[in-house]
Parts: structure tokens; C-alpha cells; sequence
């Protein structure tokens, strides 16, 4: 996921930017006032009774035709703003204003390459492919037997849905057949094992396969899905371990010789990698970390190009357990690159490594006064970089949603990708003192995310498929939300206010005449109060003088 866009400083300095619109227009207002005050070559109170009479002479036609004219501007203002808001995603009075008041603040030029992803909102857009929404088999995922099923006897709830359970049977035919599985009687088997619907019926042609020889895809699924324990389970991938080490190197010796043979050590090479991948993943479960640590290091050692399956995600899970952050660091340093796809796992562990070095001291009342060091700024930087990337993670990390278990597949930047790291990692987030109260002071950031920063602009279509990965019970959390802009919702509000004044002027004239005299009366009291004040302290001749210019 390529990265692009302004700092985290330019944004927080262009969000400033939108209020001021309003104190230029005060300070516009009242230099109008003092040169209206200062040309006149009147006495103030010649001009206070100057503008009662002028008040007196007024209708209430006048007043009805005023504020339904208001009115009538303010709707056209709001219809143009929310067509605007509705197309690209943003205020136009908000943008104006921002792209003329940054270069005052300091900002970087509106036409400079970083603003490039922003400014061309539309063709990023449409650049969004079915490759964003693209579904990832889960890195952690859980055992269907010992894990899965337990969940199910004990509340009475599937926690997979079909359209889950059906990836992963896809994933399992890819991974654990090949075209020559009819030549041998066990592997025609479990060919169509991997292909039933029914799970009693899968795990009997299992047990029908180990009785005709050593299979070790038969081991593989009474493993995931027959044992009721993690032991089991690692038994039965121990006896999957020899049987696949023996078909591996068998594989290996003839895979030159012709396509099929190279198909079938391909398979054979895939059983392999995913028995020592779910042997390491017992050993972590069953409290023999430092062992799980091992054997994924040994297995990305040996297979460095198969890196579909994401093993370097359980190996970042088992060092943080076992608090080596050095280590976590240095296994960051090398997927944590422009180049690789980005994951929650990948992002948000950055996030947790910047933060443990300021979380501890960090207030967000102290560094308003003082300002952000070079560490809280590197912290802040790396979560908004987490937070834009997948921002449902902070609601389970901060407990403010309850946890399900992770479904066997995710979505990267969806719902089902922040649960199954909230899953794992919480425990993390909660070791390192004050790295929770950092991501609650941030949370919100980015908000909302229709125009990307960090990463290309959140996907459109991860509700629909999060909705078929995790479970009906759940409420999947839902990006983006929008906010309607401040000025939306003021020019609605204005002329909702000036068409409620024009009804009552309509259908009380005189009442709203009065109103309106004690109104701008009201208003003009301090005014006329503070020139009185400046009359009687200053000399009439200077007084003149300063009404002749």
C-alpha cells in the first residue's frame, strides 16, 4: 500500500486554518465600523439619531423582503455546499479557506507533489480495484476442533460463517491437492474430502485415507478438525510432520522431471510449510514460546519466498509475549516496507514500539503547553498512521466493543482484520504502561477518511464483505462515517433562522418591528458607550481634526 500526502504538522496546521474564516470576518467588520466612525464628520450621537430615525422610516415589508432575501441566499449557499460536500468529500468554503490561509500559517503550496493524492480525489477513487477488497487467509487463525467447536458446545453459536468456511476450503484444495492425487488411492481420498460440506464426513475419509497409508493432508484435517485439545492437535501434526517430510524429499528428487512432478512438490511443499507453521502455533498456545520463536525463524530461514501465509505475523505475536522489542523491531525493519503490502499486525505493532518510549510520561495536557518532543511526534505519527490504515482496531483495543473470535479469513483495513489483531495483541497493549491512554488521546485521527494521507482512500466495498466473514451476532464496525462540515451545518441553520424571522415578520409586523428596534438598540448600546467614553476623554480639536481626515 503505497504511501503519500502531508505530515501529520501540515494537517493539523490546515485544520486550524478553517476557523479562521470567521476572525477575519469580525476583524473586517469592526475596521469597517471605525472608518465609518472616523469619516463621518458627525457627532455620535447625530449619528445614533441619524440611524434611529432611518429605523423608523422602515416597514415591515422592508424586514420581510430582508430576511426572506437571507433566506433564500443562505438555502442556495447550503444546496451548493452539500452538492460539493456529496461529490468530492469536503467543504468548498473550508477548502477555499484553507488553501488561502495556509501559506500564512506556514504550509506547504497547494500545487506541490505531496498534495498530488488529495488534490486528484476523483481518479483515486477510481482507481480503486477488487484488489483492495481482496480477502487474506488469516495469520492466527484458530483450530476448528479445539477452539472453534469448543466455543459453539459451549454458547450454542457458529462462529464461522459459510461464506468463511467455504474460502477455506478453497484454500485447502489449492494448498493440498494436485492434478496426479488420483494416481494415489489416499490422496484421491482426501481430494474429495477437502471438497465435503459435511464435517463428520471429512474427518471419516480421513480415517478411510490413514487406513490405506501414511497421508499426511488426512493427519492435517483430523488436526484442525477432530482433535478437541491443543495436544491433540499437535500429536496428530507430529505424525503429519513425518509423513510429509518423507513425501517432501521424495518430491524434491523428481520435481525436474516433468510438470506433474513439479505440481506435486509444490503441494508436497505447501503440507510442509503449514504442519511446522501450526506446530509452531501449539508450541505458542501451549506456553512453549522461546520453541515457537524457533521454529518460525527456522521455517522462514528454509522458505523465504513463500510469504502467503504471513508467518512473519505469528512471529511478531510470539516476541511480543516474550517483550523482545529489539527483536520486533528488527522483523519490522524488513516487512515494514513501502514496497510489501501493509497489515493492522504490521502498522499497529509500529505504533506500540513509538509509543512505548513516550507512553509512560506522555499528557496531552502537558504537551499542548509545551509542544511535542521528537519521540511524542515519531508516536503520534506512527498511530495516525495506524489509525488511518485500519481504524476499527481502536474500539476493540480500548475495550470500547466486546471481542469475538477472529474469523479464518480477514479484510485488510475491515472490521474482521481489527478483531483478529485485537484478539491477540490487547494483551500487548496493555503491557506497556500508558500506550492505551496514548491511543485513546488519538483515536479519532483520521476522521473521516474519505481522502487518503498516509495510505490510497479507505475502501468502499469492506462492509459488504466483512459482513460475510464475521457472524450475524456481531455488529460490524463501519467506515467511513461522514461528518457533515461546520459550514453545513451553519448555513442550514442560518437559513432555517432567517425563514422562521421572515414568517414572523409576515405574520406580526408590528410586533417584530418593535423587536427588531430593541434588537439593534441592544447591539449598538456598547458601541455608542465606548465612542461616548473616547468623546469625553479625547480634546474636541483633536476630535475634529480625526473627523475632517
Amino acid at each position: 500500500m503505497a504511501e503519500a500526502g502531508p505530515g501529520l504538522l501540515e494537517q493539523l496546521k490546515a485544520s486550524a486554518a478553517c476557523s479562521w474564516p470567521s476572525l477575519w470576518a469580525l476583524w473586517l467588520f469592526a475596521l469597517l465600523l471605525l472608518v465609518y466612525a472616523l469619516r463621518v464628520p458627525l457627532r455620535v450621537h447625530d449619528n445614533w439619531a441619524a440611524v434611529s430615525m432611518f429605523l423608523n422610516t422602515l416597514t415591515p415589508k422592508f424586514y420581510v423582503a430582508l430576511t426572506g432575501t437571507s433566506s433564500l441566499i443562505s438555502g442556495l449557499i447550503l444546496i451548493f455546499e452539500w452538492w460539493y460536500f456529496r461529490k468530492y468529500g469536503t467543504s468548498f468554503i473550508e477548502q477555499v479557506s484553507v488553501s488561502h490561509l495556509r501559506p500564512l500559517l506556514g504550509g506547504v503550496d497547494n500545487n506541490s507533489p505531496t498534495n498530488s493524492n488529495t488534490s486528484n480525489g476523483d481518479s483515486d477513487s477510481n482507481r480503486q480495484s477488487v484488489s483492495e477488497c481482496k480477502v487474506w487467509r488469516n495469520p492466527l487463525n484458530l483450530f476448528r476442533g479445539a477452539e472453534y467447536n469448543r466455543y459453539t458446545w459451549v454458547t450454542g453459536r457458529e462462529p464461522l460463517t459459510y461464506y468463511d468456511m467455504n474460502l477455506s476450503a478453497q484454500d485447502h484444495q489449492t494448498f493440498f491437492t494436485c492434478d496426479t492425487d488420483h494416481l494415489r488411492p489416499a490422496d484421491a481420498i482426501m481430494q474429495k474430502a477437502w471438497r465435503e460440506r459435511n464435517p463428520q464426513a471429512r474427518i471419516s475419509a480421513a480415517h478411510e485415507a490413514l487406513e490405506l497409508n501414511e497421508c499426511a493432508t488426512a493427519y492435517i484435517l483430523l488436526a484442525e478438525e477432530e482433535a478437541t485439545t491443543i495436544v491433540e492437535a499437535e500429536k496428530l501434526f507430529k505424525q503429519a510432520l513425518k509423513a510429509g517430510e518423507g513425501c517432501y524429499r521424495r518430491s524434491q528428487q523428481l520435481q525436474h522431471h516433468g510438470a506433474q512432478y513439479e505440481a506435486q512438490h509444490r503441494r508436497d511443499t505447501n503440507v510442509l510449510v503449514y504442519i511446522k507453521r501450526r506446530l509452531a502455533m501449539c508450541a505458542r498456545k501451549l506456553g512453549r514460546t522461546r520453541e515457537a520463536v524457533k521454529m518460525m525463524r527456522d521455517l522462514m530461514k528454509e522458505f523465504p519466498l513463500l510469504s502467503m501465509f504471513n508467518i512473519h505475523e505469528n512471529l511478531l505475536e510470539a516476541l511480543l509475549e516474550l517483550q523482545a522489542y529489539a527483536d520486533v523491531q528488527a522483523v519490522l525493519a524488513k516487512y515494514d516496507d513501502i514496497s510489501l503490502p501493509k497489515s493492522a499486525t504490521i502498522c499497529y505493532t509500529a505504533a506500540l514500539l513509538k509509543a512505548r518510549a513516550v507512553s509512560d510520561k506522555f499528557s496531552p495536557e502537558a504537551a499542548s503547553r509545551r509542544g511535542l518532543s521528537t519521540a511524542e511526534m515519531n508516536a503520534v505519527e506512527a498511530i495516525h498512521r495506524a489509525v488511518e490504515f485500519n481504524p476499527h482496531v481502536p474500539k476493540y483495543l480500548l475495550e470500547m466493543k466486546s471481542l469475538i473470535l477472529p474469523p479464518e479469513h480477514i479484510l485488510k483495513r475491515g472490521d474482521s482484520e481489527a478483531i483478529a489483531y485485537a484478539f491477540f495483541h490487547l494483551q500487548h497493549w496493555k503491557r506497556v504502561e500508558g500506550a492505551l491512554n496514548l491511543l485513546h488521546s488519538f483515536r479519532m485521527i483520521p476522521y473521516p477518511l474519505e481522502k487518503g494521507h498516509l495510505f490510497y482512500p479507505y475502501p468502499i466495498c469492506t462492509e459488504t464483505a466483512d459482513r460475510e466473514l464475521l457472524p450475524s451476532f456481531h455488529e460490524v464496525s463501519v467506515y467511513p462515517k461522514k461528518e457533515l462540515p461546520f459550514f453545513i451545518l451553519f448555513t442550514a441553520g442560518l437559513c432555517s433562522f432567517t425563514a422562521m424571522l421572515a414568517l414572523l415578520t409576515h405574520q406580526f409586523p408590528e410586533l417584530m418591528g418593535v423587536f427588531a428596534k430593541a434588537f439593534l438598540s441592544t447591539l449598538f448600546a456598547p458601541l455608542n458607550f465606548v465612542m461616548e467614553k473616547v468623546e469625553s476623554i479625547l480634546p474636541s480639536s483633536l476630535w475634529h481634526q480625526l473627523t475632517r481626515i
